[in-house]
């Protein structure tokens, strides 16, 4: 249950990133829940993956690297999903921190 809370949780943080930014689009509700489950599945597999090999850059830049590992996953999931598309880095780093904090909020009052 906690699961399928977390999936409408992250699935609204994307429609919200999607109307607040003009770069994002999403094709409908269907495709922002796809995006959700693949953003989730890639942030729980690739991620660490990603983490673990760009620690030197991260170390190197002080921790800023993690924003490009969050882009990149984003990329990834835009690549993966039809109907889902970012025009560009700054608008994949802009919908990563509006989902993230969004995703927050909403999860607050998941505890």
């Amino acid at each position: 249950m906690n699961l399928l809370i977390r999936l409408v949780i992250s699935t609204v943080a994307i429609i919200v990133a999607a109307n607040l930014l003009d770069g994002v689009h999403v094709s409908n509700i269907t495709t922002a829940v796809v995006a959700a489950i693949v953003l989730g599945i890639l942030n729980t597999f690739v991620r660490p993956v990603l983490q673990i090999l760009a620690l030197p850059i991260t170390i190197l830049t002080l921790g800023l690297f993690y924003f490009v590992i969050n882009v990149l996953m984003i990329y990834l999931t835009a690549a993966l999903v039809d109907g889902f598309a970012i025009d560009g880095f700054i608008t994949a780093l802009l919908f990563g921190l509006i989902v993230a904090i969004v995703s927050g909020v909403l999860g607050m009052f998941l505890d």
